[in-house]
């Protein structure tokens, strides 16, 4: 990747920097509170096949890892992302498993994939960030065979996530802000609206896309909502450069307004996301968003 054009250097810089390391750090905290997305997301991938399957925003692997399980050995697996500390800890993953799976560090929206390289391409949250989607997905579209699919998840609405919104919401009050975000720009909710990513994704040339809405089941450990507070999200960055005082006030203040989502030892939560469903073709774009 790293003679490649340098697209999408803010998030080159967060995933390889503080970011990507607390990611590492809670991987079976985001492994575990994401677990519910992995049938959703393999359902284009059949068991005991020998399919190519390219896993953008592969992060620590849990995706690609899933769906080597998934064809037995006989397929072949590739993940990609910007992220060097998460791709070491995906490497390790699949070495320590015996999985035969091949991880990029690749910027997805200039990185030279094989033409028709692959016959799915699936993303768990790995697809809101892009500084050009069109071109990004015309990309991609580029490395799938005619007629292979693309099955992506990305986050509807911030009103309809309170369990992601609701730490930043409360620790503003208490650290130093952060500039507001237009609605479209990338990052978390880049995606919310499924009339834009459809025409994203008409421009980039796929096919029979279709963005319905779905609700995924999620949960972690008490012990893993702390780790969750102090280390991921717009907050847990702002909190690596708080003093020992602050970062304490902060996550106990936090913590007591993810009380309703306790369900005795366990965290409980809805994520309200889109399922991405689209096809590489040649024929009229017909466009279904949302459902």
């Amino acid at each position: 990747m790293d003679n490649q054009p340098r697209a999408n250097i803010d998030q080159d810089t967060l995933w390889n920097g503080t970011g990507g390391h607390a990611w590492v750090r809670n991987q079976a905290t985001l492994d575990r509170m994401f677990a519910g997305f992995e049938p959703v997301l393999l359902a284009p991938v059949a068991a005991g096949t020998a399919q190519r399957v390219l896993d953008i925003g592969c992060g620590t692997g849990a995706v690609t890892l899933a769906a080597a399980r998934k064809m037995g050995g006989a397929g072949h697996c590739t993940g990609a992302d910007l992220s060097t500390p998460m791709l070491d800890l995906a490497r390790t993953r699949a070495e320590r498993e015996g999985i035969h799976a091949r991880f990029l560090r690749a910027d997805a929206q200039t990185y030279p994939f094989d033409a028709a390289g692959f016959d799915v391409i699936v993303s768990r949250f790995g697809v809101m960030f892009f500084d050009d989607p069109v071109a990004a997905f015309a990309n991609l579209r580029r490395a799938v065979r005619t007629d292979g699919v693309l099955r992506a998840v990305a986050w509807r609405s911030p009103a309809e996530n309170p369990f992601m919104t609701i730490a930043e919401r409360t620790a503003e009050p208490l650290l130093p802000p952060v500039p507001p975000r237009a609605p479209d720009a990338p990052g978390q909710f880049g995606f919310a609206n499924a009339q834009r990513v459809a025409t994203i994704l008409a421009e980039a040339g796929w096919q029979d896309i279709d963005i319905a809405p779905i609700d995924v089941a999620c949960t972690l450990t008490e012990g893993q909502l702390i780790d969750y507070i102090g280390w991921l999200g717009s907050v847990g960055q702002r909190l690596l450069s708080a003093d020992a005082a602050t970062r304490t006030r902060v996550i106990e203040t936090v913590r007591a307004a993810f009380e309703p989502f306790v369900d005795g030892n366990d965290v409980r939560f809805t994520a309200a996301c889109w399922q991405i469903d689209a096809r590489a073709g040649h024929r009229s774009i017909p466009v279904s968003a949302p459902r």
